[in-house]
């Protein structure tokens, strides 16, 4: 029977590369089963009720749940959420600091979509004076936190960002206010206001797991043949050296 000679480097960049083709499969596996979850808690809390805004800083898990509130908009220390993408075209979200007149209780809330087509231009928006009721839900990030990328000692309003940390705007502004974004629903004060759960759903994460393991499978496969070709060149290089000595 022939011998299987794989190689020694063969050997070595399997070793390196099989479990880790492997792992990186089963991640994507579990980022989403993740997904699946965070979407079947958001479709089922985004069919609730609205909570009173008295209920939201005694409630332990605000992610996704809708919030009823009443107040005024600060229009003079507005954020301009960059990079925001709707049909392929370019523009911000705005989000402005919101205070709920039930709780005194500052909230950063996300107005929504609009576009942003020429850069040397401001974008265009305005913000309702008077006292208004609104629905919003509260959004917290799967990924990372929210990072607040402006000067923290900018004077200058509106401030165009890439993210945002409400802890560190209420820091800021002296403000007492709640930790997390909420997200704006299509109402009278707002703008478009279709939102993303997550940027890649889950049927996206199994298929990067079908390919990593589609690698995997390769590899192993081609490692496989690479020893069994190997084997077989030696066992004919053997015979032929036989030959001629006899």
């Amino acid at each position: 029977m022939k011998r299987y000679r794989p190689g020694i480097l063969p050997t070595l960049v399997v070793a390196l590369l099989l479990p880790l083709l492997v792992s990186l499969g089963f991640w994507q596996l579990s980022r989403g089963a993740e997904k699946s979850a965070l979407l079947q808690s958001y479709t089922e809390r985004r069919a609730a009720e609205p909570m009173a805004s008295t209920e939201l800083q005694h409630t332990a898990d605000t992610a996704f749940r809708r919030v009823r509130l009443h107040g005024r908009f600060d229009a003079a220390h507005s954020l301009l959420l960059d990079n925001r993408q709707r049909d392929g075209k370019v523009g911000i979200e705005l989000l402005q600091p919101f205070q709920d007149q039930a709780t005194g209780l500052w909230l950063l809330v996300n107005r929504g979509w609009l576009p942003w087509p020429d850069r040397r231009t401001p974008p265009q928006f305005t913000t309702p004076a008077e006292a208004l009721s609104l629905d919003a839900w509260v959004y917290i990030s799967p990924g990372a936190t929210f990072q607040l990328h402006a000067d923290p000692d900018a004077t200058t309003w509106p401030q165009l960002v890439t993210a945002v940390n409400p802890t560190k705007l209420w820091s800021t502004l002296g403000r007492e206010g709640f930790a997390y974004e909420l997200r704006e629903e299509s109402g009278p004060a707002s703008y478009r206001a279709d939102w993303p759960v997550v940027a890649m759903g889950p049927e996206k994460h199994i298929a990067y797991a079908v390919q990593w393991f589609a690698m995997a499978i390769a590899l192993f496969g081609l490692y496989l043949y690479l020893g069994w070709q190997n084997a077989k060149e030696k066992h004919h290089g053997s015979g032929h050296e036989s030959t001629q000595h006899v």
